[in-house]
This record gives structure tokens, C-alpha cells and sequence, in this order.
């Protein structure tokens, strides 16, 4: 093998390597830069918690629903209330409504963002109908909650400790359908939720 012959192959090893790492880097952008939303609230993006907060403080904050429904999604998709107002720290319940008016099985996800941006990080939500995927059969209408509170760290946050209104938006877009099309409507995680939902309702 010639000078050249061994020059060309290492630039098109260090060709392929550079390909390999742009490609390793691109897919890990995704999960950190969801992670760094979730941590940070760029964006808009909200927490998770896993109970409700130990503190609950007078100060009150009120929290406005959105739905909107990305092109092409054949849902009808709306907040059962417009709004509601809270104490920080206090959990709430708030439930959306969708129906699928066709004659198929449609399957959804949920992506969703919090206004104004600073206050995403002190967002917290407890249960999600957007945590999972969801299947409405044709014709079906459901109930699906999201259980939540604000962090009563927002007050001591140099920008955030001034809003005193928090808008939780959600956009509804199609999926392809899992493999068992006859599942309930929601996820299983959802269904108890699903029937407090609607018990509350009934009861209000």
C-alpha cells in the first residue's frame, strides 16, 4: 500500500468517525434537551412530581387551560373549565375533554408547555392524561384529569415570583395506533383517574 493509498484511508476512517459522532450527538440532543426543559422550565416545560407539596401557602395564583389540536387531528379537544384559582402549594384537578367524532380509531399524544416561561420549572404535575398515549374508538368521548400544584419555591424566584397567572397549554396530535386497537380509551395507568373525573363531575 502506497503513501496515498494509506492517507486516503485514514481520511475516510476519520470521515466515517466524524459521521458516527455528529450522529451519537444528534440523538442524545433530544432526551437531554427534554431533560434540561423539565429541570430548567425552558421553554415552558413543567415538572413531575410524585405527590403533592408539604407546604401550602395564602398567596394564590391562578391557573388558565388551553387546547388546541395539531393539523390534521380529526379530535374535538377543550378544557372542561377555563380556569381556576389556587393557593401555591395547593394540589388541583382540572379535567379536559376529547372526543373523536370519526369512524375509526384514532390514537393521540399530548404535547403541552406553560406561559409565561419562567414559571414552567415550578409547575408540577402529579398525574397526566399526557404522560401517555391515548386511543379513542369511534365516536367515544372521555374525561381525562391532570393532577397538579405550584411549587411554593416560585415565590422566592427573582422573575418568577411576580406572575400571578400561569397558562397550561395542551396540543393534541395523531399517532399511529398500537398494535391492540380494542384497548380501553385510556391508558391503564388513566382509568381510575378517568372515573374520579367523572364522579366529581356528577357530583358538582
Amino acid at each position: 500500500m502506497t503513501d496515498r493509498d494509506r492517507k486516503l484511508r485514514r481520511t475516510a476512517l476519520q470521515m466515517v468517525g466524524v459521521v458516527v459522532v455528529m450522529g451519537a450527538l444528534a440523538w442524545a440532543a433530544v432526551p437531554f434537551y427534554s431533560w434540561f426543559c423539565r429541570v430548567t422550565g425552558f421553554g415552558g416545560a413543567t415538572s413531575v412530581a410524585e405527590a403533592g407539596s408539604d407546604t401550602v401557602l395564602d398567596q394564590t395564583i391562578t391557573v388558565r387551560f388551553d387546547a388546541s389540536l395539531d393539523r390534521g387531528m380529526p379530535w374535538e379537544f377543550k378544557p372542561v373549565e377555563r380556569e381556576m384559582e389556587i393557593r401555591i402549594g395547593e394540589t388541583g384537578l382540572a379535567f379536559y375533554e376529547a372526543h373523536n367524532p370519526t369512524d375509526r380509531a384514532v390514537a393521540g399524544q399530548a404535547s403541552y408547555n406553560v406561559a409565561p416561561y419562567s414559571a414552567g420549572g415550578y409547575f408540577e404535575k402529579i398525574e397526566c392524561f399526557c404522560f401517555t398515549e391515548q386511543v379513542l374508538q369511534p365516536g367515544e368521548t372521555v374525561l381525562m384529569p391532570v393532577s397538579f400544584f405550584v411549587d411554593p419555591e416560585i415565590v422566592e424566584d427573582r422573575e418568577a415570583k411576580y406572575v400571578h397567572e400561569i397558562t397550561l397549554s395542551y396540543t393534541f396530535y395523531e399517532i399511529d395506533l398500537p398494535e391492540d386497537t380494542e384497548t380501553a380509551a385510556l391508558a391503564p395507568g388513566n382509568e381510575s383517574l378517568t372515573r374520579t373525573a367523572a364522579q366529581a363531575i356528577d357530583t358538582n
